[in-house]
């Protein structure tokens, strides 16, 4: 994979999370902006996650027929020009109706991303070259978060939206520069092979896995501004942007994934001891303190990302063909957790209260660990 195809891949990863969850630090301020009340915040975020649920299944069949480059070109295009409509958006709903289209063009640049990555790099390369990916996404999930913050509270929330579509409106620019792969068709591809993929051990126990991985992620990143508000009233949107410096460990142990590979000799063995991180942060949320959540936010994202980082790898190392649909079904199942999390544990939090939300998100973990026991790490 030549050094421009990388530059283009972890830039554009970057700004395309960065467009996903710049809104989250956000909420609250959106909030009081349109006059809703907290579950209606919240759907700014969610609209956009729920066609990322199903729009990687189409993208994976479009790029068996497509180059990854073409679909970029339409995608990226099209989300420069509502990254800045946004700034010109005075109602509600018409915030949501951009936010949801977004979610339809999101999945075509990361499917395509991922399936750029595995086509333009070799076998042996796969795993290296996708924890540079994900530590792109993951980058872009903090600086979204923490610039959008920063700049909502120097110029005011609209100026975010319309650097970042200026700022992603160079990826569609570099493009032009990249090299064009297309996925060689060694199967028919139909439904069929695309369930026989869910079907195929051990698909099916990494994409269970990863839907709760990231139900738990996007639950507990789209609620803790507002328990950041209720600990204290004072809390700005920067230092809710601030809360989730977490992220660093995400970018740490994606770039040393596969030092924990030769370490632990097994590609199961770090999902396991990542999902175990995972759940030992929960309780300690559970302290009604800023400064434990910044810390809990560390642990939280440590686990979280040894899983996805470890996971999407494994998953296009196994991949010997009809790889557009296996990394679409991967997004897929990922935000299909991610949308279900950005809302549904928020009725859990209204009615019960925060404990009880800790609650939930320890019961799906210990989910994702018993579908992780049950991968059999194929010999090499």
């Amino acid at each position: 994979m030549r050094l421009k195809d990388i530059f283009f891949v972890v830039y554009t990863a970057v700004l395309t999370f960065s467009v996903l969850y710049s809104p989250q630090p956000l909420l609250p301020v959106l909030m009081k902006e349109f006059g809703v009340d907290k579950s209606s915040a919240a759907l700014i975020t969610t609209v956009t996650m729920l066609p990322l649920s199903l729009s990687p299944i189409i993208y994976g069949f479009i790029l068996e027929k497509l180059t990854a480059r073409r679909v970029m070109f339409f995608a990226i295009s099209i989300l420069v020009v509502l990254e800045i409509s946004i700034y010109f958006i005075n109602e509600f709903y018409l915030l949501i109706f951009v936010r949801l289209l977004q979610g339809f063009l999101i999945p075509g640049v990361l499917t395509s991303l991922m399936t750029f990555v595995s086509m333009a790099s070799e076998k042996s390369l796969i795993q290296r070259v996708m924890s540079y990916y994900i530590a792109a996404t993951i980058l872009g999930g903090f600086l979204g978060r923490f610039i959008s913050g920063l700049i909502s509270k120097l110029f005011g929330w609209r100026y975010g939206f319309l650097i970042l579509g200026f700022s992603l409106a160079i990826s569609f620019v570099l493009l032009f520069f990249i090299s064009d792969y297309k996925i060689q068709v060694k199967d028919r591809i139909t439904l069929k092979n695309a369930m026989n993929v869910i079907k195929t051990h051990p698909f099916l126990n990494i994409y269970i896995t990863i839907f709760c991985t990231f139900f738990v992620f996007a639950a507990m990143l789209n609620f803790i501004p507002f328990r950041l508000k209720e600990i204290s009233d004072n809390v700005s949107e920067f230092i809710i942007g601030l809360s989730y410096s977490g992220y660093v460990m995400g970018i740490i142990v994606s770039l040393f994934s596969m030092l924990l590979i030769k370490f632990f000799k097994s590609e199961k063995k770090v999902i396991l001891y990542g999902l175990m991180i995972y759940l030992i942060s929960i309780p300690i949320f559970s302290v009604k303190s800023i400064s434990f959540i910044f810390f809990a936010m560390f642990v939280f994202c440590t686990g979280m990302f040894t899983v996805h980082s470890i996971a999407s790898g494994f998953l296009n190392k196994l991949a010997i063909s009809n790889k557009g649909i296996v990394n679409g079904l991967y997004v897929s199942f990922y935000y299909t957790g991610g949308v279900l999390g950005t809302f549904l544990p928020g009725y859990l939090y209204k009615s019960s209260g925060w404990n009880a939300f800790l609650i939930l998100l320890s019961a799906l973990i210990l989910i994702g660990v018993g579908s992780a026991v049950q991968i059999r790490q194929p010999h090499s």
